[in-house]
């Protein structure tokens, strides 16, 4: 008897009537830990920055106001585009795109070994992926400052084996931030890769090859069609998170690599911030990350159809 009861009822038809009793906790979980604070954000984006931090409850677009326009000191001159906070989140955008590319380059490999290894080995590899999720996010971060900094053992290693000449500055730089949002986010894109690639069936890259495709066809042409859902849900779960990171702007760059994470940080730091400004930007970046799911939502059902 295929998924049914005794009595010939399925299972969907069993569990009908508490359905809504069984996806209640979840909803309110969503509701109560995702929704109302994002509402409460979109509120404060609209209101009135009081003086010594909180807000003020006149509504006004001053906030977003603020982000794209520069009116002056005391607010009474010709607006113009405000370049300062519009390039950080160009900066943001840039380094996340970054952070998405080189983690997809090391990544993907790294994925397709694990998924074509047998036996033990390929849980002992998959073990080896997962072993920094183990640490503190903080922790990471801050053991990867230690790493590349101008007398950390990296440099210390070049200087010892004559590579170098003198310590490579690699702190406060955009190649550190993006060292650290790849050290971060890595396993994200390895192990939707490796789902797929595990999938994937290795007869069709075999009967390429009986035909004489080249290697290159056959990953181009046959492997990568086939594990593409893995590879953009690897690029989302990598690029959303970094678009907004904080972490490694602020321990391992500097002012010149300023992120949008960190500008909504600032805002809420103390008695001199702008809530309504941070709560605006995170509303601007929030939309961003909302643009990004959309396409991806569309690229699936594309290929679905």
């Amino acid at each position: 008897m295929a998924a049914g009861t005794g009595s010939g009822r399925t299972v969907s038809a069993v569990f009908a009537p508490i359905r809504l009793w069984l996806i209640l906790p979840s909803w309110v979980m969503i509701g109560f830990f995702l929704l109302i604070p994002v509402l409460l954000m979109l509120v404060y984006s609209f209101l009135t920055k009081e003086f010594r931090g909180g807000v003020i409850w006149e509504f006004t677009l001053a906030a977003y106001d603020q982000f794209m326009f520069d009116r002056g000191l005391f607010g009474d001159e010709a607006p113009r585009i405000e370049w300062t906070y519009i390039s950080i989140f160009i900066r943001s955008m840039l380094q996340a795109s970054g952070a998405t590319l080189l983690c997809l380059v090391i990544g993907f490999p790294t994925a397709y070994y694990i998924a074509t290894r047998r036996g033990r080995s390929k849980q002992v590899w998959l073990f080896l992926v997962t072993i920094p999720y183990w640490v503190n996010l903080l922790i990471r971060t801050v053991s990867m400052k230690f790493l590349i900094r101008d007398n950390g053992p990296l440099n210390e290693g070049l200087l010892a084996i004559g590579l170098i000449d003198a310590p490579l500055q690699l702190i406060n730089t955009n190649l550190a931030v993006q060292l650290g949002l790849f050290y971060s986010y890595l396993p994200f894109m390895v192990l939707p890769i490796y789902a797929s690639v595990e999938r994937y069936n290795f007869a069709l890259s075999e009967a390429a090859s009986d035909l004489y495709a080249p290697k290159w066809t056959i990953l181009w042409r046959v492997l990568l069609p086939v594990v593409r859902p893995g590879i953009i849900a690897g690029c989302i779960l990598v690029f959303v998170p970094s678009l907004g990171a904080f972490l490694a702007p602020d321990l391992l760059g500097g002012a010149k690599t300023f992120m949008i994470g960190s500008l909504i940080e600032e805002q809420f730091k103390g008695t001199a911030g702008n809530w309504p400004f941070g709560a605006a930007a995170s509303m601007i970046l929030l939309s961003m990350v909302l643009i990004v799911l959309m396409f991806y939502a569309r690229a699936q059902a594309r290929g679905q159809n």
